[in-house]
């Protein structure tokens, strides 16, 4: 994947990628935009470090030698975190107008499935008091964000209830993501090892929140 997304990173086709893929996600949560995101910012890092003019051995897997393969423009890591951020809301905020305005049918799709159903009703509990830290949770989880935002929609919560802790989910996942990138780029170079370590970092994250999600939700005082 590194070697396509390098061919991307001389062009702003880079953010248009990386917007569908956050986007789509929501809807396929088999699409690697994570990884995407992170890949994207290792070249980001490896870029800059060639601009700022750094050196390293000729012909070692360090930042310098990969940054050699990449073109006089990078791409920016607001603008990265922007497109993702903002991708991660808008694909939030579709799931849930669909669920919402899903019907009968959807409701009964949603009904056979456990997980949804559960995250129904912890997702309301959490909204109604204010306090929606599930649906930050729920991005680092695999399929998390689909089924907190399918389940607020076939739930009928209200969108400010929603969409600012789907902004924030939006921004914290977008911002753990480039900055694995980032940093895993610059002390582990723009190399397989450093995009592994940073994607591993990427899956941990995951795998916590998968956990987080599937504890009972506490009893009310």
């Amino acid at each position: 994947m590194f070697e396509a997304v390098e061919l991307l990173t001389g062009s702003p086709w880079i953010y248009a990628v990386v917007a569908l893929s956050v986007l789509l996600d929501v809807f396929l949560p088999v699409l690697p935009s994570g990884v995407l995101v992170i890949t994207a910012a290792t070249a980001a890092a490896a870029g800059s470090t060639a601009a700022a003019g750094q050196s390293a051995v000729a012909g070692s897997t360090t930042v310098a030698s990969a940054a050699g393969k990449v073109s006089g423009e990078v791409p920016s890591l607001l603008a990265l975190l922007l497109c993702a951020a903002t991708a991660s809301v808008l694909g939030d905020l579709v799931a849930y107008r669909l669920a919402r305005r899903g019907g009968e049918r959807l409701d009964r799709a949603i009904a056979r499935s456990r997980r949804l159903v559960t995250a129904q009703e912890r997702l309301g509990t959490a909204l109604s008091r204010g306090g929606g830290l599930l649906v930050v949770i729920a991005r680092f989880a695999p399929a998390g964000r689909s089924v907190v935002s399918l389940g607020a929609g076939a739930a009928h919560r209200r969108v400010r209830e929603f969409l600012p802790w789907s902004a924030l989910a939006g921004v914290t996942w977008a911002g753990y993501s480039v900055g694995l990138g980032w940093f895993g780029g610059q002390w582990l170079g723009a190399t397989w090892v450093g995009l592994t370590v940073s994607v591993l970092a990427l899956f941990a994250a995951g795998f916590v929140a998968a956990y987080v999600m599937r504890r009972p939700a506490p009893e009310p005082a």
